[in-house]
C-alpha cells in the first residue's frame, strides 16, 4: 500500500474534512467531501515507459551501471582495441587503419594527461595486488580507493611512497569497518616497513581530520574463528566473553590479537569445542604466546567473579 504524500495528512481549509482523494493522472489532490482542490503540482519521477517482466525492464532502462573508484577511468571509457575490427568482427580497411592508430594514441595520452592520472595508474592496480592478497571485500576495496584519490587531489600524497600511503588506508578503513589488519601483515605484503606504513595513517588521519575507533580484541574474533573453523556458539561466546573482559579491565594493556585467540580457546572448552581442545599457534602468534593469555585470562576472570558466569573445565 502506498503512503499518502504529505500535503493528504492536512486538514481541508474549506470544509475541514480530512478525506482525501488522489488524481495520479493529473497531478491533483481533492477533498473528498467538498471537491475542493489541494494541490495541483504532484509528479510522478518514475519512468515515463512501462514493462511487464524483467527482461523488458533491462531492455529499456538507460542508466549505466555504478561508478567504481577502484579503476582508473572509474568504469567509464571507450575501449580502442588493438586487432583492427568492428563490432562486428569484420576486419577494417587498411586506408582506416592510421586513424584508428592515432585515436588510439590519444586515448592512452589522454588517461595520463596530468600527475593524478600517472599517479593512479600506479597505485590503483597495488590496491588491487594489496587487496588480493589480504582478502579484503570489495566494498572496503572501494572506499580504499575513494580515499586515496581524496588523499591524492589534497596532495597528502606527494613525497611519501604509494606502497606506504596504499597500506596505510587499507590499515584505516578495515579498521574502521572493525575488520582490522595487523601493521606486520601490511608490512608483509607491501614490503614498506611498519613504520613508514604508521606514519603515513597519523598523516591521514590529522590531514583529513579524521578519528578512528579503537581497535577490540573482539574485532579479532571472527576472522580467526574463521581460520581455525571453530562452531559459531564458540564464536559468540567468545565475543561477549571478551566484553565482559573489557569492562572488568581483563584485556587492558594485551596485544588484541593474541587475546582474542585465548577467548577463543577459553569458549571452546566451555562449550565443549572439539576443535580447540589443544591451543595452536594462529595468525602469526606462537602457542606460548597464546597459552600465557590463556592462563591469565583465566586467572582473572577468577579474581574478577567471572568465572561462575563462565565456567571453564580443568585444563590439567
Amino acid at each position: 500500500m502506498e503512503d499518502k504524500p504529505e500535503s493528504a495528512k492536512e486538514v481541508c481549509r474549506a470544509c475541514g474534512s480530512e478525506g482525501r482523494i488522489v488524481d495520479y493522472r493529473r497531478g491533483e489532490i481533492l477533498c473528498k467531501d467538498c471537491g475542493l482542490i489541494l494541490d495541483d503540482t504532484l509528479f510522478d519521477f518514475g519512468p515515463e515507459w512501462r514493462a511487464f517482466d524483467e527482461e523488458q525492464m533491462n531492455k529499456r532502462a538507460r542508466a549505466g551501471g555504478p561508478l567504481k573508484h577502484a579503476k582508473q577511468n572509474m568504469g567509464l571509457t571507450t575501449e580502442i582495441d588493438r586487432y583492427d575490427r568492428d563490432i562486428k568482427g569484420s576486419a577494417i580497411p587498411s586506408e582506416r587503419k592510421a586513424q584508428l592508430y592515432r585515436l588510439r594514441k590519444w586515448q592512452r595520452r589522454s588517461r595520463m594527461g596530468t600527475s593524478v592520472d600517472r599517479n593512479l595508474s600506479i597505485a590503483l592496480p597495488e590496491l588491487d595486488r594489496m587487496s588480493a592478497h589480504l582478502n579484503v571485500s570489495l566494498n572496503i576495496k572501494e572506499e580504499c580507493a575513494r580515499l586515496y584519490r581524496k588523499c591524492v587531489n589534497q596532495g597528502i600524497v606527494r613525497g611519501r611512497s604509494i606502497e606506504s600511503v596504499i597500506a596505510a588506508i587499507i590499515y584505516l578503513v578495515s579498521r574502521k569497518h572493525h575488520l582490522p589488519k595487523t601493521l606486520k601483515e601490511l608490512e608483509k605484503v607491501s614490503s614498506v616497513d611498519k613504520k613508514d606504513i604508521g606514519r603515513s595513517y597519523r598523516t591521514i588521519c590529522r590531514r583529513l581530520e579524521m578519528k578512528m575507533p579503537v581497535v577490540t580484541a573482539a574485532d579479532y574474533v571472527p576472522r580467526l574463528a574463521s581460520e581455525l573453523r571453530v562452531s559459531g556458539k564458540t564464536e559468540a561466546k567468545a565475543i561477549q566473553l571478551l566484553k565482559d573482559a573489557r569492562t572488568a579491565g581483563i584485556t587492558s594493556g594485551k596485544v588484541p590479537m593474541s587475546m582474542a585467540a585465548a577467548a577463543i580457546f577459553v569458549s571452546g572448552r566451555i562449550i565443549g569445542d572439539k576443535k580447540t581442545q589443544k591451543i595452536i599457534s594462529v595468525s602469526n602468534i606462537s602457542e606460548t604466546s597464546i597459552r600465557n593469555r590463556y592462563n591469565e585470562m583465566v586467572k582473572k576472570m577468577e579474581k574478577n567473579d567471572l568465572i561462575s558466569k563462565y565456567p571453564i573445565p580443568s585444563t590439567s
